[in-house]
């Protein structure tokens, strides 16, 4: 069985991943059930830094400028760290990784798509260090609406300038 795409529908344009439900199950069925229930549509991203990742997923950003935006939770709870051993999926330029707070068994419905070029090898949850993030997709279309929306003017918080919404997201399964 293929794994399912994940359609994300953005104020400025499209882009299409492919979600890691046969490798990341814990990880990638959370983040179906959320698109299921309709948790992503409205909400808008609130983290962007250039050459790194672009963050999204929080329950507070409906409102672009709340001051909340960033520090929510999931509908769903707190979800166990995955960390499989026989599929270490490294935070490679254009995958989709859950964010968490640092602490052990702290993510939910927030998530980032990884955009250095280069990657960003050390949020491995099976490299050195104290940040671990599991993968749980990859980008398969639209990489030049990632980029477009990682360009995009910030504050000295890192949040859009001018806010980007995500109308939907749907699955393809």
């Amino acid at each position: 069985m293929a794994n399912p795409t994940a359609t994300f529908e953005t104020s400025l344009g499209s882009f299409t991943a492919e979600i890691y439900l046969d490798k990341m199950p814990t990880t990638a069925g959370n983040f179906i059930a959320l698109v299921k229930r309709g948790f992503y549509d409205g909400l808008h991203f609130h983290r962007i830094i250039k050459d790194f990742m672009i963050q999204f997923g929080c329950e507070f950003s409906t409102d672009p400028n709340s001051p909340k935006a960033g520090t929510g939770n999931s509908p769903l709870g707190r979800i166990q760290d995955e960390h499989p051993p026989a599929h270490k999926l490294s935070n490679e330029y254009g995958t989709l990784s859950m964010a968490n707070t640092g602490q052990p068994n702290s993510g939910g419905a927030q998530f980032f798509i990884n955009s250095k070029a280069s990657g960003n090898a050390y949020l491995d949850w099976f490299s050195a260090g104290a940040s671990k993030h599991p993968v749980f997709g990859k980008i398969t279309g639209g990489m030049d609406i990632v980029k477009q929306i990682e360009q995009s003017a910030t504050d000295q918080r890192d949040r859009p300038r001018t806010p980007i919404q995500m109308i939907r997201v749907t699955l393809t399964e």
